[in-house]
């Protein structure tokens, strides 16, 4: 308790008298009243925030936004994840240095940082577990009321303090301990990895700037302007047709580069002539080099067909883009596509929310501040931008085509947008498979805690759920009878299982990949048959299994007689 009450009188505990804040904006009500402690006054940003010291709540909420940028087309060739050398900074960074921490991360947020401050104080000098358990649980809604005060400034430059709270839910330094300080300011905070994954504060400025779409909501309401919601559900639709047609022409063009590397190395072999020496004359074609003539007759009208598709290709690319140009004219008409506003920020934040108790779960632990009991005491056990990317490289040279969608009989590997959510949650979830309006390119989204007891496992849960979201999406309708979900659906059925199938399926998942990939056997064996078939491990993998044991070996020996059968 000695610490606490350290850190405690850290904290500046001058109460504040306040009034009704909710009324209208002219009105007496929505001022500070009352003497007021004038560091705390400096604190919460109120000096110079007008005439009389009144925040200008305006300037948080306004309902004007900014130009939405364009979207960049989604290169989908990258085939892995990249090797990641460099998993953090060898010195530590400046940020938690700072001895203004704590008043940049609060400052100019008015009520909703006064409030939490108090609370904070309450809490850590409270010694009775009661006291403690209800300060906590008021903390919860008021921290998170006073991210909802931040996000909408987001593309705004906000202080460093207000951002690493954000991704890491850092609000007092001094509620860790020097190790744990120093440990997480040696956390990589820029993307050096390229990939599509990204701490709370990177994901709002995506949002904000207008180069990612909101995610999909719970419900959808109802809206005023249906044409205009109508214009950017096409646009969606038709950059993703954009998009997918971009990366059909690259795919084939590496095809035709192949193609053409090899008819360059059969012409550098056909240039070699041996010499007659007693003639001082060069040599005619030996058999090998006309077989490398004949093979280079079939390159040359491969090739052909390939200029004549990517011909084809190019002329549906610019339909698509003069599509897209015409649907961007239609909204700026209408003013759909211009503006990202504070209600679109806003409501993104809500989904985070929801996003961050899922990953928590009912029972968890839902205190959204970092604080050094429930710090991980290791780096390579928080879900940093590097682990991550580690880890899901490790699950795909298992599950090879986990990112892997086909659309129009072309099969593309996407990423989906990973959120690093900064709570104590277990399990990662996956929110949407796909953008609803962009089946082809769009990424999706799934969401991973950054402060589990097991990271493996709280990114593989996230996968297991993508698995599951994508196959049901592909079967639709006959998701209970066909492919990967009609096959365990059935199974489950059979079996009169209790509780939801979907959750079943992730922890079988977790046996799938942390186990069986070993040879360890923990399924149940219809369950095993069903993801060998659906979900196979690599060919060399297999190959190693089936020499562990009987089980194994069945299901080889079924896909060589699958592979021998018309049907397969």
């Amino acid at each position: 308790m000695n610490g606490i009450h350290e850190v405690a009188g850290s904290i500046p505990t001058t109460s504040i008298s306040t009034k009704d804040m909710s009324g209208d904006s002219n009105k007496e009500s929505n001022t500070f009243s009352g003497e007021m402690d004038p560091e705390i006054a400096e604190l919460m940003g109120l000096e110079g925030s007008g005439e009389d010291g009144t925040p200008d709540f305006g300037d948080l909420f306004e309902e004007g936004g900014q130009k939405a940028e364009e979207k960049e087309p989604e290169d989908l060739s990258k085939a892995t994840f990249p090797v990641i050398t460099r998993f953090s900074t060898e010195k530590e960074q400046a940020f938690l240095k700072n001895p203004d921490y704590y008043k940049l991360a609060l400052s100019g947020e008015g009520e909703a940082a006064q409030r939490l401050h108090s609370l904070m104080s309450s809490f850590l000098k409270a010694e009775d577990p009661k006291d403690k358990s209800m300060y906590r649980g008021k903390i919860v809604s008021a921290y998170w009321n006073l991210l909802e005060s931040i996000v909408p400034k987001i593309a705004s430059h906000l202080p460093e303090p207000k951002k690493m709270m954000l991704r890491f839910g850092l609000l007092l330094p001094s509620i860790l301990s020097p190790e744990q300080r120093s440990l997480i300011s040696k956390i990589i905070l820029e993307n050096e990895t390229g990939e599509p994954v990204y701490y709370t504060d990177e994901w709002f400025d995506k949002i904000a700037r207008g180069l990612v779409n909101p995610s999909a909501q719970d419900e959808v309401k109802a809206s005023k302007s249906n044409d205009s919601q109508r214009i950017l559900g096409l646009i969606e639709k038709a950059r993703g047709q954009r998009d997918f047609q971009i990366n059909v022409i690259r795919n084939k063009m590496l095809e035709l580069s192949g193609c053409e590397e090899e008819l360059f190395s059969g012409a550098r072999e056909l240039a070699n002539h041996a010499v007659r020496k007693e003639y001082d004359i060069k040599e005619g074609y030996t058999p090998a080099q006309r077989e490398i003539i004949k093979n280079l007759n079939s390159l040359l009208r491969q090739i052909s067909n390939y200029d004549r598709e990517i011909s084809g290709m190019y002329r549906d690319l610019e339909r698509a883009e003069e599509n897209l140009a015409g649907l961007k004219e239609k909204a700026e008409d209408l003013g759909g596509e211009s503006l990202v506003d504070s209600k679109t920020i806003l409501s993104e934040f809500n989904t985070f929310r929801q996003m961050a108790k899922m990953c928590v779960g009912r029972q968890g632990n839902h205190m959204p501040v970092l604080m050094k009991q429930y710090f991980r005491p290791n780096l390579r056990d928080i879900g940093t931008r590097e682990n991550i990317i580690q880890i899901m490289a490790e699950i795909e040279r298992l599950d090879s085509v986990v990112f892997c969608r086909t659309f129009k009989r072309e099969t593309s590997r996407i990423v989906p947008h990973i959120i690093l959510i900064p709570c104590y949650g277990d399990r990662g979830i996956c929110w949407e498979p796909f953008e609803r309006f962009n089946r082809a390119t769009s990424r999706g989204r799934i969401a991973i805690p950054m402060f589990p007891k097991d990271l493996k496992e709280a990114v593989i849960t996230a996968l297991g759920d993508l698995r599951w979201q994508v196959a049901k999406e592909k079967a639709q309708h006959y998701w209970m009878e066909e492919g990967l979900t009609g096959h365990y659906y059935q199974w489950f059925s059979e079996r009169k299982l209790k509780g939801d199938v979907k959750e079943r399926f992730v922890q079988d998942y977790i046996l799938w990949i942390m186990k069986e990939s070993e040879g360890t056997q923990k399924l149940e064996r219809e369950v095993r048959a069903i993801f060998w078939r659906f979900m196979p491990f690599p060919d060399d993998l297999r190959e190693r299994l089936k020499n562990r044991g009987f089980v194994y070996a069945e299901l080889f020996k079924k896909d060589i007689n699958r592979s021998m059968s018309d049907g397969y």
